[in-house]
């Protein structure tokens, strides 16, 4: 086996929040918890989706706020929302707490949570980080740190959409929230590509924004899963942005230079049906197989992704994609399309890449290359999430001008 080393609708909103509040930049105005007291700093971490919802921000929260829970400078709470209205309001995980808000409709995606806002309103936080930009959870909590003149940050945290009038919308949105964002205490990208598009589209200051990769890393397993010959495996949420039918459409001109490949698609969501649909119209019921894993496990996930000969990202929007860097850290090669946070992976020589529009024999063809090179990553130099902890930790710090507690993670 050779080694291969790595280089290194806005306007409705805006009308849903309340009016008050200070106009100048919050991160200038806004209090500080005094130095001297005793107690930790309290951080209040909102998205609008956590555990047990699946996708790159989940995961991003989840392992970021496990770690900080280690800190003794550090107090976490994790506020996020419940469209379905059967979830705990109020919970402890690993050492942090998680509180959710019912948010409206029940059936789409804009996260309209009125009980985010008057939570920060209420409550008595020292800063504010919102893990995520595209819905109305972050601006209602920008707004409400803003009114209680909390500092607040924001990991951006974009993603794709299946609709492409929304992928339309994307540029407006992001410039209505560009007054939210310069009056940010720190600004979070975790990609070059992400931190460019918000610089442009917001006309942020370039030395305001740092970028901080996802991590990758998994728990080790005791004993290490075989790789599966010819195995492809596809991860992510199971929307049509997310590409999962591109692999679907290449694996039976991958078979005819790789007899017995198979596709193992990761993921769970509304476009599974239709998935599953062409898998039996093209006669893969026994190539393919779909799958979703218990976001919480995280063991299972590495043991899928170690049984990979490559790891198949076709997506037409990522980031950062986390399941990509996490097999990259196994030392499973990927190949993706080359479209926004997946090109930074591509440039940086980690991911084979493949042009976004790509024909399904076009990709076959790479992707056989890759099942027949059998090349390894080696992992040295990637992020990890305790390094991506660390890094918050110290922004949460920087931002109020406090000092290192006596441990971290």
């Amino acid at each position: 086996m050779l080694i291969r080393a790595s280089k290194g609708s806005a306007r409705q909103f805006m009308t849903t929040l309340p009016q008050r509040g200070p106009r100048r930049n919050p991160g200038a105005r806004a209090r500080a918890p005094s130095l001297g007291q005793s107690g930790p700093i309290r951080v209040l971490m909102v998205t609008a989706r956590f555990l047990p919802d699946v996708g790159g921000t989940e995961t991003h929260t989840y392992e970021v706020a496990r770690r900080m829970a280690l800190r003794a400078d550090l107090e976490l709470t994790v506020l996020t929302t419940d469209r379905s209205g059967s979830r705990p309001t109020r919970e402890d995980l690993d050492g942090f707490t998680v509180m959710r808000c019912r948010s409206y409709p029940r059936r789409r995606d804009y996260y309209f949570s009125p009980g985010v806002y008057r939570q920060i309103i209420g409550g008595n936080y020292d800063v504010v980080h919102c893990q995520g930009i595209h819905t109305a959870v972050p601006v209602l909590a920008m707004a409400a740190a803003r009114r209680k003149r909390t500092p607040y940050l924001v990991t951006l945290h974009t993603g794709g959409h299946s609709s492409a009038l929304r992928r339309r919308l994307r540029t407006t949105q992001w410039r209505a929230l560009g007054p939210f964002l310069r009056g940010a205490a720190a600004i979070v990208a975790v990609s070059r590509f992400e931190e460019q598009v918000f610089r442009k589209a917001c006309s942020l200051d370039p030395a305001r924004i740092q970028i901080i990769q996802n991590g990758g890393d998994l728990p080790a397993s005791e004993f290490p899963a075989e790789v599966i010959p010819g195995r492809i495996v596809s991860c992510g949420r199971l929307e049509h942005y997310k590409g999962h039918q591109r692999a679907v459409d290449a694996l039976p001109l991958v078979q005819r230079s790789v007899p017995g490949a198979t596709l193992h698609i990761l993921g769970s969501g509304p476009y599974e049906p239709q998935l599953r649909a062409r898998v039996a119209a093209l006669s893969l019921q026994e190539s393919v197989i779909i799958e979703s894993i218990d976001p919480g496990n995280r063991a299972r996930m590495a043991e899928s992704l170690s049984q990979a000969c490559v790891v198949a990202v076709l997506s037409e929007y990522e980031s950062s994609p986390v399941a990509v860097l996490e097999a990259l850290t196994l030392g499973v090669p990927a190949v993706g399309l080359d479209t926004a946070g997946i090109s930074d992976l591509i440039k940086d020589g980690l991911v084979t890449g493949i042009p976004r529009d790509a024909s399904p024999a076009a990709i076959a063809r790479i992707l056989a290359a890759a099942l027949q090179d059998r090349r390894a990553v080696v992992a040295a130099g990637l992020p990890t999430w305790d390094a991506v902890a660390a890094r918050l930790a110290h922004i949460y710090l920087d931002t109020l001008g406090a000092t290192p507690g006596r441990s971290g993670p």
